[in-house]
């Protein structure tokens, strides 16, 4: 039997003011949809208690642990930056979902490419595509989320990694953790059931680390891939060339 998840992300990135207490950082939200397409337990505008958890656990993995350098979205102290909002929108789901949705975003983060923009003065021009190549965001670090599952057996306990739908319905608990593929956890989250053994929780989290290097070298790969089939006709070698210029 094949397991799947389709999860869409939409990066966009507009000019605004930025906050009054951060003048000069620039602005990153995450916004999470659970589409009735991927169950029929979600409903547009009712946000459940599973779209509340997946909202948390995404803004603390990326943002809080400053997954962006926002100091580089700013244009000008006080009065310009660069706002960015990741839309994520789950279409279907089987099991894992805050794991999914984490690997759609560091992806889509990537991925993105925002307008190239000067600054004179005051005066900010934005710069389309077909005048300026647009310039990637400056990611400080990639932390993935990696959530464990755990049953209890007859004779020992079992743990379980990228459980499907019907295996996360059947657990006794279960932790993700949040961590990048340098071995710097972000975050650790252990949402209710039983207690979890320290010695047991220090494994899952050196398995957390392989699995977290696995999934950089899989998103690099695939980046790379998408770069190659775009750049066929050398359009963004030549505008890079007009930006250096």
């Amino acid at each position: 039997m094949t397991f799947y998840f389709r999860i869409l992300v939409k990066i966009s990135a507009e000019v605004t003011k930025p906050f009054p207490d951060r003048p000069f950082d620039g602005i990153f939200t995450i916004t999470t949809e659970l589409s009735p397409m991927a169950s029929p337990a979600f409903e547009v505008g009712r946000p459940t208690e599973t779209e509340i958890l997946l909202s948390r656990l995404l803004e603390k993995t990326l943002r809080r642990s400053s997954a962006i350098d926002t100091e580089s979205l700013c244009l000008i102290a006080a009065k310009k930056v660069w706002s960015i909002r990741a839309d994520v929108h789950v279409l279907s789901s089987d099991g894992n979902l805050i794991d999914a949705s984490c690997i759609a975003v560091i992806a889509a983060l990537q991925h993105f490419r925002k307008p190239y923009v000067s600054v004179e003065g005051e005066a900010v021009t934005v710069y389309t595509l077909a005048e300026r190549e647009p310039v990637p965001l400056s990611l400080l670090h990639f932390p993935f989320c990696v959530t464990f599952s755990f049953y209890t057996g007859a004779t020992q306990e079992i743990v379980l990694l990228d459980a499907t739908l019907q295996e996360e319905q059947l657990r006794d608990s279960s932790i993700t953790i949040s961590l990048n593929r340098h071995g710097e956890i972000c975050q650790i989250a252990k949402l209710g059931g039983r207690a979890i053994d320290a010695v047991l929780l220090l494994q899952c989290t050196n398995l957390a680390l392989v699995r977290v290097k696995e999934l950089s070298a899989f998103v690099a790969k695939i980046l790379e891939e998408d770069a190659r089939k775009k750049d066929k006709g050398g359009l963004m070698a030549e505008l890079s060339a007009e930006n250096a210029r």
